[in-house]
């Protein structure tokens, strides 16, 4: 058998291309690159992009003050307006701060119902709304904002509703059947 020797061939480098070079050094980067074809055509033309501006509902400065008497009143009526006779439990009042208020409604029958719950005041106030022990609706409220929430009861039930002012708030709350 014979032995095969391998041969020393010295290692050159190549210069590097001096048209790739002014490319990159052109390009920078690859992503910075853009390539356009013409092909003699008119360029397409794209409708311009609707601008998009989101609306911006001003809170009415005179709820950021509680209120007592007929303004109370008119408030609520105001805040839960009525259902025509749907309505099965509604009630409103003045809560001083970290003053809370426990509830109930009449008998309620089973049966889907919307609850809707508004507050009136600086800052925020917890509704709790409970059927015995069960908790359905734990819901801390901005001032100033209404909320529909909507329960499913299987059985006649009294619902317990438990709300706490964090700071001086109105609080206005409806039952009704949907």
């Amino acid at each position: 058998m014979g032995w095969a020797r391998a041969l020393k061939v010295p290692t050159t480098r190549s210069a590097i291309p001096a048209v790739v070079l002014s490319s990159v050094l052109a390009c920078g980067t690859m992503a910075s690159c853009e390539y356009t074809y013409d092909d003699g055509r008119a360029p397409m033309s794209s409708p311009p992009s609707p601008a998009i501006t989101d609306p911006v509902l001003t809170r009415d400065p005179a709820l950021g003050q509680t209120v007592t008497g007929d303004a109370l009143k008119a408030w609520a009526q105001d805040a839960l307006p009525d259902v025509n006779g749907l309505s099965f439990y509604s009630s409103f009042g003045l809560l001083s701060a970290g003053e809370s208020r426990d509830e109930e409604t009449t008998q309620l029958p089973g049966g889907t119902y919307a609850v809707t719950l508004a507050c009136r005041g600086a800052r925020s106030a917890e509704f709790t709304v409970r059927n015995g022990s069960e908790v359905l609706i734990e819901m801390m409220l901005r001032c100033g904002t209404t909320r529909v929430k909507v329960l499913q009861l299987e059985t006649d039930a009294v619902l317990g509703v438990t709300i706490t002012g964090n700071a001086p708030a109105n609080f206005a709350y409806r039952v009704s059947r949907i």
